[in-house]
């Protein structure tokens, strides 16, 4: 089923599918954290959805998504990418600069909360992914929500976290994740839909 699903959606491009394989190959045990194939289409399909120029993303390790959504930005759109690896970021510049986007994105290496207090605080972001360190996920988005300009999205990885979020006894990760997902639910300013892509994805619009 995956399979077809990966057949019936755009393929990847010689960019993507390098990057991709790379970090396969290069980190077998962290690979996990990168975004599933189908998620680059995804994300590159709402970002040109919703005509984003100004793009966060909150957590890049090599570079797979920032990449997607930056070749889908106009020519003078922006994408801030927000981690602390210079190691696993180090890939993602090399990839987007192979593809030609790589001055589109803004790559600050500091800790993500800085880096979004740092920002105008007035609505300015047109679209946000949030694919970090699970437990901060409520501080990113009380960040993120008030610098979203209205019907701006923010998207948001691993809110089904293997499955383990439906355990009542969830730890670590899982708990922060159910604590995540009430928040979003209870937020007045947002509109949300939880989707079963991946690891589930959750897509919020700011009313």
């Amino acid at each position: 089923m995956y399979d077809y699903v990966l057949a019936h959606n755009p393929p990847l491009n010689p960019a993507q599918r390098e990057i991709v394989d790379l970090t396969h190959q290069k980190f077998p045990e962290a690979a996990g954290m990168q975004s599933a194939e189908e998620q680059g289409a995804l994300l590159a399909f709402l970002v040109r959805l919703i005509g984003a120029r100004h793009v966060v993303e909150v957590g890049t390790f090599t570079g797979f998504s920032a990449l997607s959504m930056a070749q889908a930005l106009p020519a003078d759109g922006t994408l801030i990418a927000c981690d602390i690896s210079e190691e696993w970021t180090a890939y993602g510049r090399e990839a987007w600069a192979g593809a030609g986007v790589a001055d589109r994105i803004d790559l600050r290496i500091a800790p993500a909360l800085e880096t979004l207090r740092a920002m105008p605080a007035e609505p300015h972001i047109d679209l946000a992914y949030l694919d970090a360190d699970k437990g901060g996920y409520i501080a990113y988005w009380e960040e993120l929500v008030p610098r979203l300009r209205p019907g701006g999205l923010i998207v948001a990885d691993n809110v089904l976290y293997r499955g383990e979020v439906v355990d009542p006894a969830a730890t670590g990760n899982a708990l922060a994740i159910r604590a995540f997902n009430d928040h979003v639910q209870a937020d007045a300013r947002m509109e949300a839909v939880m989707l079963t892509v991946a690891d589930g994805v959750t897509l919020a619009r700011k009313r």
